[in-house]
């Protein structure tokens, strides 16, 4: 395929500017602005897409993805190949004043994690490596209510790390009971309770359900082409139909989870009924793919 993907991207991006502006009042258990950031990869057959040379064996590419958590809305994403790493991808992201983005250990990279400090804005990312640091405030353990282990302000001690973070940031320990572990969250937001940075941690898993339905009903996996444009139009094409269920699902009050609308009406597009009788009569099979999972091993 020859065409231009510009054009898709583009209107990619309108769609994506339309639905986050119809579902940017959805309520939300949290006031404020909350992003989550993440991406997937895609796996290419090499002797057809060299272009995408990855590995010795295999091609792939990856998109680069920044969903806003309140309105399940992709605002920002970025097609390269498979070998470009995550954090690379921070450098092009926007960062809001006092809105908060949520990484998981891939982007754990202190340096660029400063510079969204530094531009105002707040991060949430867990930890990697077990960094060396100094408790400089809360070195009492809590007394677990909410699952909350310690809550903690520390400064790293180590000159590289010192040297890419010199200031101060909070340390967050979290117990899952469901999985019996702890999980350790950094952040510059002293201002959230310990149990709200827990629990926006959870909702990143927001990003992996886009991920999975991206490649699992939009057809992302099987592509119309072999060149670089045709995979770039078929991703730009997956996200537009995305958005456009968003925007059905918002305008028709329907109050469900964009990955479960865009099930359901998957698994009926010859069925000529309303679409509001459709989802009216309760048209589900029972899975609960469409809620919100949660992952800790990120």
């Amino acid at each position: 395929m020859l065409r231009e993907p510009r054009i898709f991207e583009e209107f990619a991006f309108y769609m994506v500017s339309l639905a986050q502006q119809r579902r940017i009042t959805k309520e939300f258990e949290l006031h404020g602005r909350f992003y989550a950031v993440d991406s997937t990869t895609i796996d290419l057959c090499m002797s057809v897409f060299r272009w995408a040379h990855f590995r010795s064996t295999k091609s792939g590419i990856k998109v680069h993805t920044q969903i806003d958590i309140a309105t399940e809305i992709p605002v920002f994403y970025r097609i390269t190949n498979a070998n470009v790493h995550d954090t690379k991808f921070m450098d092009s992201i926007g960062y809001e004043s006092n809105a908060v983005y949520i990484f998981d250990r891939g982007y754990f990279d202190l340096a660029r994690i400063f510079t969204i400090h530094q531009s105002g804005a707040f991060f949430i990312i867990r930890e990697k490596r077990h960094p060396k640091f100094e408790i400089t405030d809360g070195d009492e353990a809590v007394n677990g209510e909410d699952n909350i282990l310690l809550d903690q302000t520390i400064r790293f001690t180590s000159s590289r790390n010192r040297g890419n973070y010199p200031t101060e940031l909070r340390r967050v320990v979290y117990y899952a009971s469901d999985l019996e572990q702890s999980f350790v969250y950094y952040t510059n937001n002293f201002h959230l309770a310990a149990k709200d940075i827990a629990l926006l941690y959870r909702y990143r898993w927001q990003v992996e359900l886009f991920f999975k339905w991206l490649k699992q009903h939009l057809q992302v996996k099987s592509f119309w082409g072999d060149t670089e444009n045709a995979v770039r139009i078929q991703i730009h094409v997956a996200i537009i139909t995305y958005c456009l269920i968003a925007i059905i699902e918002h305008d028709l009050q329907l109050g469900r989870p964009v990955a479960q609308v865009l099930r359901i009406l998957g698994s009926s597009l010859l069925v000529k009924d309303d679409l509001q009788e459709l989802f009216g009569r309760g048209t589900d099979d029972g899975t609960d793919d469409g809620q919100l999972e949660i992952n800790f091993n990120c």
